[in-house]
This record gives C-alpha cells, sequence and structure tokens, in this order.
C-alpha cells in the first residue's frame, strides 16, 4: 500500500462543519471527547485514513473479522451545527509521519469545507485532581480566537503546556494555521496517569459553549465513575483507605 490512503465511504453535504480532532494522548482525553460525540450524535463514517507509520497490526471486532488499524472521519450534525470528527486508536510513529498524517487530514477536511478546527487533548499535572475543579487549558492560531475562547472559560497561560503540544494535536494547530484555518487547541487538565473521562467533559463543555450544542454526558460520568472506584481501590491497597496519599506512577500507568 502508499505510506498514506484514505478511503472514502461517504459524501455527505455539508457547510463548512468544523473540524474537531480527538486521537490518543494524555489521559486519553481527546480521544474520549471524540468519540463521545460521534455516539452521542450518531455520527456517519465518511472517511478511513490508512497509513504505514500506524503500528503493523490490525483489530478484531465482532464474529473475529479482522480490519487494518486506521483512523476515522465521521460526520456529526448536532443541535444545528455540522462537525467532521476524527478518532483513531493510534499516533504516527515517526516525526515525518506525523507531519505528512496531519497534512492528509487537513487535506480531508479542507475537501468537506472545513474552515475552522478544534484539536482536542489533555494537559498533566502529575497529580489527581481534586474537587472536580478541571481547568481547560488553550493555544490557538490567531488571537482573535483566544478572545471567544476566552469567554468560555478556557484558560490561556504563557509558556504551558512546558515544552508546547506535540503530536497531531499541536500540528493541526501549526499547520492549519499555515493554511489559513481558524485552529485552537483545547487541553482539558489530567493527572496524566489514566484515562480521564472528567477532563474529557470539561473540554466538551467547552465545545459546548463555544459550537451552541448540547451534549448528553451521562456515559462519560458513567464511566468516570468506574475509574473513580478503580482508584479508590489501588489507594486503599496502599493503606490510603481512599482518602490517603496518591498512588504512584507504577500503580496507575497500566490503567486505560
Amino acid at each position: 500500500m502508499e505510506d498514506i490512503e484514505i478511503e472514502t465511504v461517504a459524501e455527505p453535504e455539508t457547510t463548512q462543519p468544523v473540524f474537531v480532532e480527538g486521537l490518543p494522548g494524555v489521559g486519553h482525553v481527546g480521544k474520549l471527547a471524540a468519540e463521545h460525540l460521534v455516539e452521542e450524535f450518531d455520527g456517519e463514517l465518511v472517511a478511513r485514513v490508512y497509513t504505514t507509520d500506524f503500528p503493523p497490526q490490525v483489530t478484531v471486532g465482532d464474529e473475529g473479522v479482522a480490519e487494518l488499524t486506521h483512523a476515522q472521519f465521521h460526520y456529526v450534525e448536532a443541535d444545528g451545527a455540522e462537525l467532521l470528527v476524527l478518532t483513531g486508536d493510534h499516533q504516527a510513529a515517526s516525526n515525518e509521519g506525523h507531519y505528512d498524517l496531519t497534512d492528509a487530514f487537513l487535506d480531508v477536511a479542507e475537501s468537506y469545507g472545513a474552515e475552522r478546527a478544534f484539536a482536542l487533548g489533555g494537559v498533566p499535572t502529575g497529580e489527581l485532581i481534586e474537587d472536580d475543579e478541571y481547568d481547560v487549558l488553550g493555544a490557538v492560531s490567531d488571537a482573535a480566537v483566544a478572545d471567544e475562547l476566552s469567554e468560555a472559560g478556557v484558560e490561556f497561560r504563557e509558556d504551558e503546556p512546558a515544552g508546547g503540544i506535540v503530536g497531531v494535536s499541536g500540528l493541526i494547530l501549526g499547520l492549519g494555521s499555515r493554511r489559513g484555518l481558524d485552529t485552537a487547541c483545547l487541553m482539558g487538565e489530567t493527572s496524566g496517569y489514566l484515562v480521564d473521562p472528567k477532563s474529557a467533559q470539561a473540554v466538551l463543555e467547552t465545545i459546548q459553549t463555544v459550537l451552541g450544542i448540547e451534549v448528553d454526558f451521562s456515559d462519560l460520568e458513567d464511566r468516570a465513575e468506574e475509574m473513580e472506584e478503580v482508584v479508590g481501590k489501588i489507594q486503599e491497597m496502599q493503606g490510603g483507605g481512599g482518602g490517603g496519599g496518591m498512588p504512584s506512577d507504577d500503580e496507575l500507568r497500566y490503567i486505560g
């Protein structure tokens, strides 16, 4: 196969849908948020993106049917808003692959008329977040975009995240800007140790405000309760009784 192959599955009529990216990253925040949008609004699969820079593997689905790993675009209609949502299980394995794949993603988004993009992800705090105070940090391609997001509660902090934004999310911001797209990266604070549905919900609440849509968070709330039970059990095993010290890195990294 070619280094990158794009398979068109459907061609819905669109009018400048908003491109939303949510691939795996810190806390799987962006992935959870993007998949939730697709599931809650019954998104339509429109394209698959294959690349030799994904891991050499297949996923095994119903009845043992295997499928080559890939990323997916879904068309989502949400309360009058049109979204083109990118999901998947992997990011590219090389620096060059990240650039080439992000260019391919942007090509697909522009082919459907997208002029605005949101990359979704998490920013690690290194500690469990208490009292459900999940801040959403932002980075944008243009200061004018920041004004709207600030009104929606997004925080812009100098030199955060430390080290910049890596992977597809960062490149959507950088390469998308070079193409003239209005781009923003929304990053929910997360411990960085485990899959974080609460952080994903915080990011989606921002999307909800900015785009004027209404999202049902019931499934994410259920997943958050499950994660809290797991963390509680780990704390109990450490003698914390559920209210003691934070689990160690090694104890939590397996989750998710």
